[in-house]
């Protein structure tokens, strides 16, 4: 599969947020990430890894090292950012973001893809981590994996209920191969098969 988005791009309507858009929704469009969406994503990124477990990364990234993220996560293993359609003027407003990584590095995994979803706090629970996973089962599914895994620091509920949503089922449990923030974290395995 190509970087290029599908000639038409899915869009998530969120009737939970005020604002522009018919009857009060705003339209969302899924697309792929590009080196221009570094900041905007960062910004969702880096309150993650300074204030919450949902990352086990420990140091904010940088806007080099963002940009660079960005142009790695390409291809098969792609970068997708919902866009809030609705924004004043010409601006466009990245609201989150997803991916697809390698599963493990060894060629007999190379089937398997692991996902990552972040929605922009103020924007959590309108439906924009539902439509960014959907259209990462998508593309995962036209590019030709086989299985995706989502590895979820174990006590993120509304992770774990997101991807139960989007055909996730639990395969297991990690147990404490975390630490942030002088806690041991669990990490739950869950699966879909494509």
């Amino acid at each position: 599969m190509e970087r290029a988005d599908r000639p038409t791009e899915p869009a998530a309507r969120s009737s939970a947020a005020s604002g522009a858009g018919r009857d009060g929704e705003r339209l969302i469009r899924i697309r792929a990430a590009e080196p221009g969406d570094a900041e905007a994503t960062r910004a969702i990124y880096n309150p993650e890894v300074l204030e919450s477990t949902v990352t086990f990364d420990l140091r904010p990234r940088t806007l080099v090292e963002q940009q660079a993220w960005i142009v790695e996560h390409s291809g098969g293993h792609l970068a997708l950012v919902a866009v809030d359609e609705t924004s004043p003027g010409d601006a466009t407003d990245v609201v989150g973001f997803g991916s697809l990584s390698p599963y493990r590095s060894r060629p007999a995994y190379s089937t398997t893809v692991e996902n990552s979803v972040y929605v922009r706090r103020d924007r959590q629970g309108q439906g924009i981590g539902r439509a960014i996973l959907t259209e990462l089962v998508h593309r995962a599914t036209a590019h030709g994996f086989h299985a995706m895994i989502a590895r979820i620091v174990g006590d993120h509920e509304a992770s774990i209920a997101l991807h139960r949503a989007g055909g996730f089922a639990i395969i297991g449990t990690e147990r404490e191969v975390g630490r942030k923030f002088n806690r041991w974290l669990d990490v739950v395995l869950m699966q879909r098969m494509l």
